[in-house]
């Protein structure tokens, strides 16, 4: 008798102590989706994307969308149609898309294609690759179904002919002509997807890469613990394989706050005298829908739409 109540005893101590770790490190299952993205000009992207989010649409449909608003905006001379060209008067384009189940596509270098993330999505669902490039890329988009155009404004060109005249070379923070949009977004059944598109810089020299199609520089996603992307000089953030790092540090406990604002004091600490020049933003959530931002220097913007944040702009704390 004594031995059997001594088991019992035994049992449910066991059973309540198995219950409270189960409690502790259970996660709250999110429902309530949410987009956020780089920039003012992610207000309009975050509108389209919330179109499929709002639907129970999925994240990766949103983000290819929600960017495309930009990408198709020849006013908005940092991204896609429109965009500042390289010192040759080449309009080059580069993006990346990733998905919850870690799928990536990529684009670099890319002329004439209006919507290069959906090019890099195409390069994710149809071929054993990662990354086409240049006229490799060009000739992809081409053979499925994308028409070739000319991505060089009037405005842009008549910008370029002006910056010919002194031929100086030195990016303006926060004048985004070496800006990204970079949108992360979780749908209503918890996955994560991101993308990533941009112009590069102006001027830059013909061939020219950043961060941006750069899977774990320009953008990373875990769908297990959050994603991130980031914006402004990309030979920083690839130098510290930015994005990853964000979401490495959120894997190890940090929020999506803390974990930004880590990976801009590791370029600050890298690169203590450039960091005062130059702009360099990261953006993030986790799985439980929270946000973080955080940039080298005052003026970096980004954009959230959720239920209850309606499409709003906010400015990011800065190291600077």
């Amino acid at each position: 008798m004594k031995t059997s109540r001594r088991k019992f005893i035994q049992t449910s101590a066991a059973i309540a102590s198995l219950a409270s770790v189960n409690k502790i490190f259970a996660q709250p299952k999110i429902t309530k989706p949410i987009v956020v993205s780089t920039w003012n000009f992610g207000v309009g992207a975050n509108a389209e994307a919330w179109k499929i989010l709002a639907k129970n649409g999925r994240a990766l449909d949103a983000v290819e969308a929600g960017v495309q608003v930009p990408e198709g905006d020849p006013k908005e001379t940092s991204v896609g149609l429109g965009g500042l060209p390289d010192r040759d008067g080449r309009v080059t384009l580069d993006a990346c898309i990733m998905d919850e189940n870690a799928n990536i596509g990529s684009v670099a270098c890319l002329e004439h294609i209006v919507h290069p993330i959906s090019v890099a999505r195409k390069v994710m669902e149809k071929t054993p690759h990662v990354m086409l490039v240049g006229d490799g890329a060009l000739q992809f988009a081409l053979a499925n179904g994308f028409k070739k155009e000319k991505l060089l404004t009037p405005e842009s060109e008549k910008a370029w002919k002006e910056w010919l005249k002194t031929a100086k070379y030195k990016p303006i923070a926060n004048i985004e002509n070496h800006d990204t949009i970079g949108m992360i977004a979780m749908d209503a059944n918890q996955n994560l997807s991101g993308a990533c598109t941009t112009s590069g810089m102006a001027y830059k020299l013909h061939g020219r890469v950043g961060d941006s199609p750069i899977i774990g520089a320009g953008l990373f996603v875990d769908n297990e613990i959050g994603a991130a992307t980031s914006t402004g000089v990309g030979e920083e953030v690839i130098r510290i394989c930015g994005s990853h790092l964000v979401v490495e540090l959120m894997r190890q406990g940090n929020s999506p706050q803390e974990a930004c604002e880590l990976a801009v004091k590791r370029i600050v600490k890298n690169q203590p005298a450039k960091s005062k020049e130059i702009q360099v933003g990261f953006l993030a959530i986790n799985k439980n829908g929270e946000v973080g931002a955080y940039a080298l220097l005052k003026g970096f913007t980004y954009a959230v739409y959720s239920d209850e944040i309606p499409n709003k702009i906010f400015e990011a704390k800065s190291y600077y």
